[in-house]
């Protein structure tokens, strides 16, 4: 299983919230956002994918929440009750989106090794939160390897725990969209590549990618062979390791996507977030790539090269979300990182429909104002500030912000 050791886990000290567990009646809701609920004092976590020791290896980013307090059957549906953490009724009206969003659309999932209970295990989550149904049997769901066959690679805990997180944030965001899960035979930068180019091969326009490596003077050439894909949203996480760049999320080609904390407000909105962080080496990812070009739609000055992030979305382990996994862990459980975002961000997408832009996220630098401004809350010091610190406009932790409805993501 390829999960952190123990040293690797991190004490929150913020108060988490619950979200939709603090519904009462149904499993999903009205619209209206969850109200927080006494929670514990902190949250523990643990990488779900073991760390990287060599540059052209991946790692995904997604963080495992191990002291939630349940509220529902671990196993199965519990039509009376909500899960812990943010579901789809929450994220929908914190980000102002749609419901029943995707119709038409492909969205893809790129990960590493199997998930024997990927089909299953994304049933149950929407089934419990009363979304349409998305299995292989009636065409809505595909589950194939990086050559596009059924003979998937060797099963994996820890990656399998990325699997469920990202096939039930694109079924909270995008219901009605169909989504192919691609999994590479191992999480090298060269086998992660290929599998992102056989989701488009099978016709996805939006795919996302949870996952992340240092930097390397190939880049640039594997930004050629895996992520150029012109009319292709193609999304990837920043990173949970504070101010600093990884790669693929540094691609020049793809919407690099950050990391919030997000809560319920007595606000308009009814929702309030902040940078992501809780030390600087825990928290979105951000900063100047050291090898990757510039994209024409960036125009920010303090990196000569290509600035992480564009855009963001929940990250925070403490204001996690909703998943249900039964290979490698039991049952319905909660997680953060930048995993949740890119996702999320990528099901967005689908949602405004098939992308118009040669590289859609142009668009969000079109429409800016069409976003919600992250404007609190750092990941470190640095020089210029705006690469870790949020401000009004632009900052690298958050990008241009989080979704506002669909404008912003629409060409």
């Amino acid at each position: 299983m390829h999960t952190a050791p123990t040293s690797q886990l991190r004490r929150w000290t913020v108060l988490p919230l619950l979200g939709s567990a603090a519904l009462a009646a149904t499993a999903l809701v009205a619209s209206t956002p969850a109200s927080a609920q006494t929670a514990p004092a902190a949250a523990t976590w643990v990488r779900s994918c073991a760390v990287p020791r060599t540059v052209g290896q991946m790692a995904c980013d997604a963080l495992r929440v191990t002291d939630t307090t349940e509220h529902v059957n671990a196993l199965g549906t519990t039509p009376s009750a909500a899960p812990s953490g943010f579901g789809p009724s929450d994220l929908l009206s914190a980000y102002n989106l749609p419901a029943n969003g995707g119709a038409g659309e492909t969205v893809a999932i790129v990960d590493a090794y199997n998930d024997p209970k990927a089909g299953a295990d994304m049933s149950v989550y929407r089934s419990q939160y009363g979304l349409p149904a998305c299995t292989s049997g009636d065409g809505c769901f595909q589950q194939v390897s990086q050559t596009g066959t059924s003979t998937l690679p060797k099963n994996n805990k820890g990656w399998s725990g990325e699997i469920s997180l990202d096939l039930d944030m694109v079924s909270a965001i995008a219901p009605k969209a169909h989504i192919i899960l691609v999994e590479a035979k191992s999480a090298s930068t060269a086998n992660l590549g290929a599998a992102v180019n056989e989701a488009v091969k099978l016709g996805a326009k939006f795919v996302s990618n949870s996952y992340g490596g240092s930097e390397s003077s190939s880049d640039p050439t594997y930004d050629t062979k895996y992520y150029d894909h012109p009319g292709v949203a193609v999304t990837a996480s920043s990173g949970d390791s504070g101010y600093g760049v990884e790669y693929p999320a540094a691609s020049q080609y793809v919407t690099a996507v950050g990391g919030t904390s997000l809560k319920t407000a007595s606000n308009t909105r009814g929702w309030t977030e902040s940078v992501w962080s809780t030390s600087s080496t825990e928290g979105a990812g951000s900063g100047c790539s050291a090898y990757d070009a510039k994209p024409s739609w960036q125009t920010d000055s303090g990196c000569s090269k290509r600035t992480v992030a564009d855009v963001s979305a929940v990250a925070d382990p403490a204001t996690g979300v909703a998943v249900y996994e039964t290979y490698g862990a039991s049952g319905w459980q909660v997680y953060g990182g930048t995993s949740v975002a890119s996702p999320l961000i990528a099901a967005v997408f689908a949602d405004a429909g098939t992308p118009t832009a040669a590289y859609p996220a142009a668009d969000l630098y079109a429409h800016p104002s069409a976003l919600n401004d992250v404007t609190k809350g750092k990941t470190a010091t640095c020089s210029p500030t705006y690469l870790c610190e949020a401000g009004t406009g632009y900052d690298g932790p958050t990008g241009l912000g989080t979704p506002n409805g669909l404008t912003a993501f629409t060409g």
